[in-house]
């Protein structure tokens, strides 16, 4: 084992682990987005069309947790521009291979997160909703004002363990050919033989990466429930 390839390949390295970076951050953003409003969604199912969109929401979470994070990324990148007979375009130094990577972690994570987030909802007394309507709040405002900074609280722990996970499981799209750390690692391997070597130090990299979000996120929870 050796890691003399890091004197020559470390540049490499340092640009795909930018690339896992700015992937998991911007699949976090989205990824959260779409999760909360997929489970408020669930959350006022009144009335047909709300029913209609809670039953839709239902079959979105059960699709994309119920199939292979693989096979999402696979339809996205092969199988809708076939149907379409389309390509994806590029943004500038957003690739098409970035742009549907983030869509499908982001969707993929969405499922997730909206089960999170509905279970912290669940979780609050239904008693502070009550309050919260004695004092002439609506329903919305006493959602936005009391159920949801509690909720958001309760489930700190578990919406950080989704961004742990969503580092992670970045790694997958390297199989399109996003020039990820993953990729890059794999590109060094070719070049170098030294599978051993290169995939430590990958591993030590997107360790050092999820040990960091755990801790900024363990910061976080600390800090929240001092306020509280």
């Amino acid at each position: 084992m050796s890691f003399e390839f890091l004197v020559d390949y470390y540049p490499m390295l340092l640009k795909g682990t930018g690339v896992t970076i700015a992937l998991a951050l911007i699949t976090v953003f989205f990824g959260t987005l779409i999760g909360i409003l997929v489970s408020l969604t669930k959350f006022n199912a009144k009335g047909m069309l709300g029913k209609v969109l809670s039953k839709l929401a239902d079959a979105y979470v059960a699709f994309f947790r119920g199939t292979p994070l693989m096979i999402q990324l696979f339809i996205l990148w092969f199988g809708v521009p076939q149907l379409l007979h389309t390509r994806y375009p590029s943004f500038g130094w957003i690739s098409a291979e970035f742009l549907v990577g983030a869509i499908a972690l982001a969707i993929n994570s969405g499922a997730y997160v909206s089960e999170i987030f509905r279970a912290g909802i669940q979780a609050v007394d239904k008693g502070q909703f009550e309050a919260g309507r004695s004092l002439g709040l609506s329903e919305k405002q006493t959602l936005k004002h009391v159920i949801l900074p509690q909720a958001v609280k309760n489930i700190l722990p578990a919406l950080g363990n989704e961004f742990v996970v969503i580092i992670k499981e970045s790694a997958i799209v390297s199989v399109i050919g996003l020039r990820d750390l993953m990729y890059n690692s794999d590109m060094i391997q070719a070049a170098t033989f030294n599978a051993f070597g290169v995939y430590v130090v990958a591993a030590v990299i997107y360790f050092i990466l999820t040990a960091s979000c755990s801790k900024l996120l363990s910061v976080l929870e600390g800090r929240l429930h001092q306020d509280a």
